[in-house]
C-alpha cells in the first residue's frame, strides 16, 4: 500500500495557522489487516524539505513501474498558482527504489483554463488498452476534473 504520512507542521511568514507537511510512504501486509510500514520517504523532495506530496498512483508499463502523484509548497498553495499542486512522476524497477523525474510526467497546467493554476489528485489506470489519468483542476477540482490519455 502506498500512502501519505505527516512529517511536521509548517507556518509561513505571517501565516495564521500552520499547514501540515506530508510525504509518500509504503507499507506491506499479508492479510490486509496488519500493516508494516517501511518508515522512509519514497520520493525525494524537489521544491524544499517542506514540499507536500500526495495521492500516489502506480501503473506497470513496458517492464517498469510508473508513479504519478501531486506535490505543492507547504504554504500559499490555495491562492498562489506558483505554490499550488502539480503532477509529479517517478519510476522504479522494483517498487522499492524510486527515481523522481517530473519533467517526464507528460502533463502540466494549461495556459488559461480550468486547470491553469493547479493540477492535483491524479489517478492512473488502463481502459481499452490505453493509459489514462484522471485529475482535479483549479481549487482542488472546483472548476472541473480532466481525463488525459497517454500518447504513445
Amino acid at each position: 500500500m502506498w500512502y501519505i504520512y505527516g512529517v511536521n507542521w509548517f507556518r509561513g511568514v505571517g501565516g495564521n495557522s500552520p499547514e501540515r507537511v506530508y510525504k509518500i510512504g509504503h507499507a506491506t501486509s499479508v492479510d490486509c489487516i496488519s500493516w508494516i510500514k517501511e518508515g522512509r520517504q519514497l520520493i525525494p523532495d524537489k521544491l524544499n524539505s517542506n514540499e507536500c506530496q500526495a495521492l500516489p498512483t502506480i501503473i506497470e508499463f513496458d517492464n517498469r513501474y510508473h508513479m504519478y502523484f501531486c506535490y505543492r509548497q507547504a504554504v500559499g498553495f490555495r491562492n498562489d498558482r506558483n505554490s499550488a499542486y502539480r503532477i509529479g512522476y517517478a519510476y522504479s524497477e522494483d517498487l522499492n527504489n524510486w527515481t523522481r523525474d517530473d519533467e517526464k510526467a507528460g502533463i502540466d497546467v494549461s495556459s488559461n483554463d480550468w486547470d491553469s493554476d493547479m493540477m492535483c489528485y491524479p489517478h492512473v489506470f488502463t481502459c481499452d488498452g490505453r493509459i489514462c489519468m484522471l485529475y482535479n483542476g483549479n481549487e482542488f477540482g472546483r472548476f472541473g476534473f480532466g481525463l488525459a490519455v497517454l500518447e504513445r
